[in-house]
């Protein structure tokens, strides 16, 4: 991997879609992961920390929080993209135990072959429906579940349900983490949506995003934490408010009027995610 250079840019066709490898300009063995044009990942391989979506910072500032800082954790991701978040996982919280769930085996040896990461045997990577790894794992397993999961830029169905967050809950420990991306735009039907249904069975959670996509002004992600206890709200709140793109968090009764008359997802009614408004991922490249 260190014999690339920086003009060099890997384009091929995967199991969900065309996929890149984009070099990035301003920073040395830096690349963006992007399916049909959509930005899935960007990875740092000199340095893991780096974080270049804001998304993933957020994800990042609530497994800072979650836990003491460099405990070992376990953590099941669903999705894997090019792995930006256990390989910080792996660099911030060593001998921490994490397995990863992507459907693309295509992508998956694209970004073994290409961007590799370090070998660890506490880091495995298979290829499956992030579903049916969660059907498969036993309970109380993990200390977190984080899902990224976006086929076509839109989160399938069966991630939205609440059968399906009935599982989440029930392979996490009783003080474990649920991280969720959720994208979406106005009027926030789906994350409204998500949130009631995630909080049927993890009633403690927050939302953390860009103040203009929580008040419904455009499309963008918001990162939904949950569990069985209380979320570090005011350390969450100061870490967004930080950031270089600062965000905000909204919790307790402001979450309860975010939610309020959402009904929760069931797997018969479910349906993709709010698809991105058309050009949104051009506009930028």
């Amino acid at each position: 991997m260190g014999r690339k250079r920086a003009t060099d840019r890997v384009a091929e066709q995967v199991d969900t879609g065309r996929a890149e490898l984009v070099p990035d300009p301003d920073r040395p063995r830096s690349y963006t992961l992007l399916l049909d044009g959509a930005p899935q990942s960007h990875v740092d391989l000199a340095d893991p920390t780096h974080l270049e979506f804001e998304y993933v910072r957020r994800l990042a500032a609530a497994f800072d929080l979650l836990a003491p800082a460099g405990a070992p954790l376990r953590v099941l991701h669903l999705g894997g993209g090019a792995l930006t978040l256990p390989r910080y996982v792996a660099a911030t919280r060593p001998g921490s135990t994490q397995r990863v769930s992507e459907v693309d085996g295509a992508l998956v040896e694209l970004v073994r072959r290409e961007l590799p990461w370090p070998a660890d045997p506490r880091l495995r990577v298979r290829v499956a429906d992030a579903r049916a790894t969660l059907t498969a794992t036993r309970d109380a397993a993990f200390d977190v579940v984080v899902a990224d999961v976006f086929a076509g830029a839109r989160t399938p169905a069966h991630l939205t349900s609440v059968e399906y967050a009935t599982e989440v809950a029930r392979v996490l420990r009783p003080d474990g983490w649920y991280l969720a991306n959720i994208a979406d735009g106005p009027p926030l039907r789906h994350a409204r949506a998500q949130v009631a249904t995630v909080r049927a069975v993890l009633p403690h959670a927050c939302l953390v995003s860009d103040a203009a996509v929580l008040r419904g002004r455009r499309y963008g992600n918001l990162v939904l934490v949950a569990g069985r206890v209380e979320p570090p709200v005011p350390e969450l709140t100061r870490r967004a408010a930080g950031d270089w793109f600062p965000g905000r968090v909204v919790a307790g009764a402001e979450l309860d009027r975010f939610a309020s008359g959402a009904a929760v997802v069931r797997d018969a009614d479910a349906t993709d995610s709010t698809p991105p408004p058309p050009g949104i991922f051009s506009a930028g490249r």
